[in-house]
C-alpha cells in the first residue's frame, strides 16, 4: 500500500505542477522501493501479445527514471521529453510508445487537440492547446485513446488485461493515474503494472489497488 505522502504527491499532473499558470513545484524525490522484487510467474499469453515491445520499452525505464517531478517544463516539439531521470506517470507511457511503436504522443495529442479542442477536458482552464503539457495529463490521454477507438471494457477480471495494455485509475480523492500492464504476474495470476506513482518507474502489483477508470489497447495507427 502506498504511503500517505506518496498518495498526496503522486499523479500531480492533475493539479498544480502541470499548469503553466501554476507555481512550479519543487522536485520531489521518494525512497526507492525494496530491492526484493515481487514474486512473479510467467503466464501463457498469445505469442504476438507476449512479444509486445511496449512492455520492454516501459521496463527499460526502471532504474533510469528515479524521481517523480510534476513541474511544468518547456519541451521541444515534436519529440520533446523531460530528462530521463525524472517525470510523472504519463511520461512512462510517452517514452514507451515512442520507443516501441514510434508513436509520438506529444505530437499526436497536440494535433488532435488543435482539431477538436472542445472535445478535451477543460479541467485546467486553458483556452488553447499547449504542446508542452497536454500529452502529460492523464485525462487528455484518456480522451485521445477514446477518440482513436482504443477503449476496452473496464473489468476486474485478470484475464482481460494483457501485456502492453494501458490502464487508468483514480487515486483517492481525485488524482488520475496511468499504467502499463506487464507480462509478469503474481503467483495468483494478477498482472503487474509498470508505472511511476511516486518513486520513479517501477514494476509492481497494483493493477486493482485503486478504482479503474479506463482500459486501452493501442495500435500504432493512432
Amino acid at each position: 500500500m502506498l504511503t500517505k505522502v506518496a498518495c498526496v504527491a503522486c499523479i500531480a499532473c492533475f493539479v498544480a505542477g502541470c499548469s503553466r499558470d501554476a507555481p512550479v513545484q519543487q522536485q520531489i524525490t521518494f525512497p526507492k522501493a525494496s530491492a526484493s522484487p515481487p514474486a512473479v510467474i510467467r503466464q501463457p499469453v498469445p505469442k504476438d501479445i507476449a512479444a509486445s515491445p511496449i512492455v520492454a520499452a516501459a521496463r527499460g525505464q526502471i532504474g533510469k527514471t528515479i524521481i517523480y517531478d510534476p513541474s511544468y517544463v518547456g519541451l521541444k516539439y515534436p519529440g520533446g521529453d523531460v530528462p530521463i531521470e525524472k517525470g510523472v506517470c504519463t511520461d512512462v507511457i510517452v517514452r514507451a510508445f515512442r520507443d516501441a511503436l514510434d508513436m509520438d504522443l506529444q505530437k499526436l495529442v497536440h494535433q488532435d487537440m488543435r482539431i477538436a479542442f472542445s472535445k478535451y477536458p477543460k479541467i485546467w482552464g486553458l483556452k488553447r492547446p499547449d504542446r508542452n503539457i497536454d500529452h502529460r495529463r492523464v485525462p487528455n490521454l484518456q480522451r485521445y485513446f477514446q477518440r482513436k477507438g482504443f477503449s476496452l471494457a473496464v473489468t476486474r477480471q485478470m484475464r482481460d488485461y494483457l501485456p502492453g495494455d494501458v490502464v487508468t485509475c483514480m487515486v483517492p480523492p481525485n488524482r488520475p493515474h496511468i499504467m502499463i500492464v506487464s507480462d509478469r504476474r503474481t503467483p495468483a495470476g494478477l498482472p503487474l503494472v509498470i508505472h511511476n506513482i511516486g518513486g520513479g518507474t517501477q514494476e509492481e502489483n497494483q493493477l486493482f489497488e485503486f478504482p479503474l477508470t479506463g482500459h486501452y489497447r493501442i495500435n500504432s495507427d493512432g
